[in-house]
């Protein structure tokens, strides 16, 4: 066990010293906190692996401080290039055909393309700059569980297992960016996030493909972005998602051990006990800013067994929210 530095955002040449050393920082982003390491060093990459427990074969976004950065890398097409301009700095993850040798296979894959972030996060972009290099950026919790939304979460899973962690509040989106593939045919998204189809399609003029519901990753193959193959997002408890049309017939099944996270309109509906519920807020902005607070608040309550989650409309935002409530539920739903 490694002592654990708690830096907050004026700490940002410290954060930029242990980056140089090759020591792991967990920093903030507008979507979820993220575990760098300078990604053009190997043993530093290596340590993210080490500290998340994830699989060698699951691929790293790279997170830069500034467009400039990619040019040593990758090849950037003027699509992408329209796509950088519209959405940077922002919730939105390129990937993009790598420069060969120029980046690793630790952060690859062994993949030819690579995936790239500016996120909305001023402390961050000055750390990066400071350490002078792009660093690799996963979500800074165990592979597999809730991402953190605070530095409190990144603690309770990092503690010990990495330098420091730079403190600059809860995040405001709650969900990891969205991934489009700008190496492919036709620009593919393979993960949904904050920036939707139809932003993309706006700026790029020509359709997008939305693989986050039909792609499959089999076991031999190497996925093109995080949160594709392995379990993701999912606590210890049994998750459950359920219809807001069932509310009711939910709150007659309910056990005491069972809790219910849903927007404001359907907890009012369903009149449980404070203490068995979450809020989701009324809006999809707060339901995503909310979602892995409620599942890693609940998962360290010893009584709860089951998590019962309100799905969202499947549109923009809520394609996001429910794509990775269906991962941590392993899309068990409520049969009312």
């Amino acid at each position: 066990m490694m002592n654990t530095e708690r830096l907050t955002n004026q700490d940002i040449q410290r954060a930029g010293v242990l980056l140089k050393a090759g020591e792991v920082v967990a920093f903030p982003t507008e979507t979820v906190y993220g575990l760098g390491a300078d990604a053009t060093h190997e043993e530093a990459v290596q340590k993210v692996f080490v500290a998340k427990g994830r699989p060698a074969d699951n691929p790293l976004i790279m997170t830069v401080a500034d467009a400039e950065q990619l040019t040593n890398f990758v090849s950037v097409s003027e699509a992408a290039k329209a796509l950088i301009d519209a959405f940077w700095p922002g919730s939105l993850t390129i990937i993009l055909p790598i420069k060969p040798g120029q980046v690793s296979m630790m952060v690859t894959g062994g993949l030819d393309t690579a995936a790239f972030r500016l996120p909305d996060n001023e402390t961050t972009r000055a750390i990066i700059r400071e350490a002078g290099v792009p660093i690799v950026g996963p979500s800074a919790n165990t592979s597999g569980k809730p991402s953190p939304t605070t530095a409190q979460h990144v603690w309770h899973d990092m503690q010990g297992k990495i330098a420091a962690i730079v403190d600059d509040g809860p995040t405001q989106v709650g969900v990891e960016s969205t991934v489009v593939d700008m190496a492919a045919d036709v620009p593919t998204i393979l993960r949904p996030g904050a920036v939707t189809q139809q932003q993309l399609e706006d700026v790029l003029g020509i359709h997008v493909l939305d693989a986050t519901s039909t792609m499959s990753v089999a076991d031999d193959v190497t996925p093109k972005a995080p949160g594709m193959k392995y379990r993701h997002y999912a606590p210890d408890k049994q998750v459950v998602m359920f219809d807001r049309l069932d509310a009711l017939a939910l709150k007659v099944s309910l056990a005491p051990t069972d809790v219910v996270m849903a927007q404001e309109e359907t907890l009012q509906r369903m009149a449980l006990p404070l203490a068995q519920t979450w809020s989701l807020g009324t809006t999809l902005e707060n339901a995503t800013e909310q979602l892995f607070a409620g599942l890693r608040y609940y998962d360290d309550v010893a009584h709860v067994k089951t998590i019962y989650v309100e799905k969202m409309a499947p549109i923009g935002l809520g394609k996001a929210f429910n794509n990775r409530l269906g991962k941590a539920s392993g899309n068990q739903e409520y049969q009312g």
